[in-house]
Order: structure tokens, then C-alpha cells, then sequence
């Protein structure tokens, strides 16, 4: 196995450990080097397969504390933008927009971690704006999670709700984009790598205490800003 296959692995790995752990993640961590590896078409079907078989063990667990009402909130609008999005910013500079994203993201993110509180936010328009730059992200960066961590994080969501209805959310997102972006099959490798970083993050996610989690979340929604950034400019 070739280095940038070994590193491929290692990071499907991380991403199934993130996705269980922080209930978001995988494919902040695992889509660059899959990507790198496969090429931008292939490597992105099997990082949108792979990151939705993540979320099935993690969510059967944990079904029941799923807020349903939440999720759908921000799932409807997030799916409805998506295919908006994608012909809006056909033919533009996504560079651009992603970088301003990934600045908006790492601001988010600064304010939370400093005890900042948005109470609009958690509201209908508040959910509404999370689904819809949700979709933006996921088209300009194929990183919709770090919208949804944010209002997680700022609604003060339990650890074990927050990792529930984020897997929810992107089990439903990860359907639609296997059927837009079409079924690219993983190695075997790739889906045992992902397999078996699930099933250890699901044992660690219990152990670790509320406020460490919820930075936890911060920080994979800050990976992923640094990541839109970094990789455009």
C-alpha cells in the first residue's frame, strides 16, 4: 500500500472516529486525502457514501434522542436550497464564496468558544439561514456540517441529542447526494477503516463530559472553515 493510500485509510479512520464522537466530521477529515487519492469525481461519491454508512450505527444506537422537530427544521430548507445553490454558483468564483464561508465559520466558531449566545438564532429564521447555508457549504465545499454544529452548540444541546439529530440530518443529506452525485463503490479497506473508526468513537463518545464534547463539536465546525479556507485561496 502506497503512502497516499495508507493516509487515505488512516483518515477515513479519524472521520468515522469525529462522526461518532461529535455526531459531524467525517468527511471534514476524510475528503481531502480520499479526494487526493481518487481524483475529484470518484473521490467524492465514495467520501458522501462512505460518510452516510458512518452515521447508521452511531444513529441506531441512539434514535430515541433525536430531536425530531430540530432536525426536519433544518433539514427542509437545507434541502430545498440545495439544488437552488447548485445552479446559482454555476459558472461562478466558489473560490471566493468559499473562502468567505470558511471566514464566516471561523467566526461563529470564535464567539461560541468565547460564551457568546445568538437567541435569534435558534428560532424558526435561524433554523431556516442554518439549512440554507448548510446547502451552501455542501455545494461550494462539500462541507455542510459546521452550519448545523453552530446551532447545535448555541442551542445548548445535550451531548447525546447532539450526536442523534446530527446523524439524522446527514444520513437524510447523504441519501440525496449519493443520488445526485451517483454510487461509487469503496474499497473494502475504506469501508473496514470507517467501520472500525465508528465503533470506537461510539465506545469514547459516553465517556467524554458535556462541555468537552460541545468543543469538540466547535472544533471539527472550525476544522472545516479552516479547511474551505485553506483550500482556496
Amino acid at each position: 500500500m502506497d503512502p497516499l493510500h495508507t493516509l487515505a485509510v488512516l483518515g477515513v479512520v479519524v472521520g468515522g472516529l469525529a462522526q461518532s464522537i461529535t455526531g459531524m466530521g467525517f468527511a471534514l477529515v476524510a475528503a481531502p486525502v480520499l479526494i487526493a487519492l481518487l481524483g475529484p469525481t470518484q473521490g467524492v461519491a465514495v467520501v458522501v457514501l462512505l460518510g452516510t454508512l458512518a452515521t447508521l450505527a452511531p444513529l441506531l444506537g441512539h434514535w430515541r434522542a433525536v430531536r425530531a422537530r430540530d432536525g426536519v427544521s433544518l433539514l427542509i430548507p437545507s434541502l430545498i436550497a440545495t439544488p437552488v445553490v447548485g445552479l446559482l454558483v454555476s459558472g461562478a468564483d466558489t473560490a471566493a464564496l468559499a473562502v468567505g464561508a470558511g471566514v464566516g465559520v471561523l467566526a461563529g466558531v470564535t464567539a461560541l468558544w468565547r460564551g457568546l449566545r445568538w437567541r435569534r438564532l435558534v428560532s424558526v429564521p435561524g433554523a431556516i439561514g442554518t439549512g440554507i447555508s448548510s446547502a451552501v457549504l455542501n455545494v461550494i465545499g462539500g462541507v455542510g456540517g459546521p452550519p448545523v454544529g453552530l446551532y447545535a452548540a448555541n442551542a445548548g444541546w445535550e451531548p447525546r441529542a447532539t450526536r442523534a439529530t446530527l446523524q439524522a440530518i446527514f444520513l437524510v443529506q447523504g441519501v440525496v447526494t449519493v443520488v445526485v452525485v451517483g454510487l461509487v463503490m469503496p474499497e473494502p479497506v475504506m469501508v473496514a477503516a470507517m467501520i472500525g473508526g465508528t465503533l470506537v468513537g461510539m465506545r469514547v463518545a459516553p465517556l467524554i463530559p458535556h462541555e468537552a464534547a460541545r468543543h469538540a463539536v466547535l472544533a471539527v465546525a472550525a476544522f472545516g472553515g479552516i479547511g474551505l479556507i485553506v483550500g482556496n485561496l
